[in-house]
């Protein structure tokens, strides 16, 4: 959990505030005038409860989902990262400047990190991994398949 999260306090949100999120949740981009349409509120009144929700730190952002595929990488792995004693910082810097680490949560239990990987080739891994195996001890498992995307919590 980030350190920002720690720090709000949980949001009431109400049906409308739900159906709007999970509306931006599928298409981000759509028209405030169509979003209106979706939650049944007029434009301005949907334009004030997204700037509300930012506000309030319910929405952080709005970004983009490519396919990783369309670029190329044919294949993802999931990464569990052991550093070595008093490797622990130096492991974080190193797995930070590899642009092929997509995402990285810091666990608890016996590793101390899992991490995604996006590659071009099973090639690829041995080389990014070398670049962490000075200082850390890794368990790689090579994805077979996505049955739940990242989504919303749930919102209700």
């Amino acid at each position: 959990m980030s350190k920002r999260l720690a720090s709000i306090a949980p949001v009431a949100l109400d049906d409308t505030d739900r159906a709007l999120l999970a509306a931006l949740a599928q298409d981000a981009r759509q028209p405030v005038s169509e979003l209106a349409r979706v939650v049944g509120l007029s434009a301005p009144s949907t334009a004030e409860r997204v700037r509300r929700l930012e506000a309030q730190g319910v929405i952080e952002r709005f970004t983009v989902q490519i396919d990783p595929r369309a670029l190329g990488f044919t294949l993802q792995a999931i990464v569990r990262v052991k550093p070595l004693p008093g490797q622990l910082h130096l492991v974080e810097d190193v797995i930070r400047r590899i642009p092929e680490f997509v995402e990285c949560d810091k666990v608890t239990g016996d590793d101390c990190f899992i991490c995604r990987l996006y590659l071009h080739s099973i090639e690829q891994l041995d080389e990014i991994l070398s670049k962490v195996t000075e200082r850390a001890e890794t368990s790689t498992a090579i994805v077979k398949s996505t049955p739940v995307a990242r989504r919303l919590p749930p919102l209700g």
